[in-house]
């Protein structure tokens, strides 16, 4: 667009000025004309009338050519000028544009409060400036809405889980219970551990995706030595091999949050893995990022199935889960504290099945 202008601007001081070239050459023309023309000579029998006639008609045409040869170099220097204060002033029309774009490329969810602020005259670009401001405050609105009410409804359910766990507990403990209470309360009791780390993903996903209130330096390598001590990394899963990597990388951040989104990885790793499969876990700086990888062997991943695995509720080849696996929202999480952090997430496909997922944070 800037070009654009440019070229509008100068086009038109061009056409402007060939413009006032031929109103000038016009008036130039018929003021030359107009004008008594006398040719003095010494010669003492004089000259006719046709000679005067073509001495003026030669005054005429030198006149007019040397007024549109020069003024053709005066038009074609100062359009040159024209042409580059054209170029500066379009880039000042179109810097609060600018803003704009800038803005909306770093919004996010979690970073909704942002505002453009255009400070100027009331013009169009103010206008449109203060109307995606708007649109940004009703968008911030709707999604702090829907936190809360996951955040609220995870609370509401925590508690009446926590009380049917107890009782079935105490049942399942009951040595006077048959054993076909037993079957039934253990089967109960795993329902209700599946919706219990449901809810638990949610209310985590609904915090990560606010925005941060703890911010200290953290180094992932210790986070994923921590996650792998606390968590025994595949215990569920004897079978899968553990392997780490882990070198420095700092960045700054919420612990609790990081140490989520390192278990999370870990642990879909582990869970969605073959029989004798492998799992590293890498630490470090990458390309100026400090990032934590985790690479596993598994089912093959189509490429075009990948993005889907970000979403909530999702799996591979499902399009709802629930199951003892797990609640479905463990990439989701990732991607919503990555984001917080002003990170990012990828995944790619591992040749001969599995997933690479690397998250990349802003270096401290």
């Amino acid at each position: 667009m800037r070009l654009r202008l440019t070229l509008l601007y100068g086009g038109l001081f061009f056409a402007a000025g060939v413009l006032l070239l031929t109103v000038a050459y016009v008036l130039v023309t018929n003021i030359l004309e107009s004008l008594p023309l006398e040719v003095r000579t010494t010669d003492p029998f004089g000259i006719s009338q046709q000679e005067q006639q073509a001495i003026r008609q030669s005054f005429i045409d030198n006149a007019q050519h040397r007024l549109i040869w020069q003024s053709a170099f005066a038009l074609l220097g100062v359009g040159l000028i024209a042409l580059a204060l054209g170029w500066f002033v379009a880039d000042r029309a179109l810097g609060p544009l600018q803003k704009v774009t800038a803005t909306a490329r770093r919004l996010s969810e979690s970073t909704l409060h942002e505002r453009i602020a255009l400070q100027g005259p009331e013009d169009e670009i103010k206008e449109l400036a203060d109307t995606f401001d708007a649109m940004l405050e009703r968008l911030n609105q709707a999604f702090d809405a829907q936190r809360r009410f996951v955040g609220n409804a995870s609370h509401e359910l925590r508690t009446p889980l926590a009380i049917n766990r107890t009782l079935l507990e105490v049942a399942v403990t009951d040595p006077e219970a048959s054993e076909d209470l037993k079957t039934v309360g253990r089967t109960l009791l795993a329902n209700n551990a599946r919706h219990e780390r449901l809810i638990e993903g949610l209310l985590l996903l609904a915090r990560s995706e606010r925005e941060l209130t703890t911010r200290t330096p953290v180094d992932l390598s210790e986070v994923a030595a921590m996650v792998l001590k606390t968590h025994g990394g595949g215990a569920d899963r004897p079978d899968i091999k553990v392997t780490t990597e882990l070198t420095p990388g700092s960045t700054v951040g919420d612990p609790v949050l990081l140490e989520h989104l390192v278990s999370n990885l870990v642990g879909n790793a582990v869970r969605y893995n073959v029989e004798d499969g492998t799992v590293v876990v890498r630490t470090g700086i990458l390309d100026g990022w400090a990032t934590c990888q985790v690479e596993n062997t598994g089912p093959v991943v189509p490429a075009y199935e990948v993005q889907n695995l970000f979403e909530p509720f999702r799996r591979l080849n499902t399009d709802r889960i629930e199951s003892a696996k797990g609640a479905g929202l463990g990439l989701s999480i990732v991607r919503s504290v990555a984001a917080a952090h002003g990170g990012t997430v990828i995944a790619t496909p591992h040749e001969g099945g599995g997933l690479i997922v690397t998250v990349r944070l802003p270096r401290s």
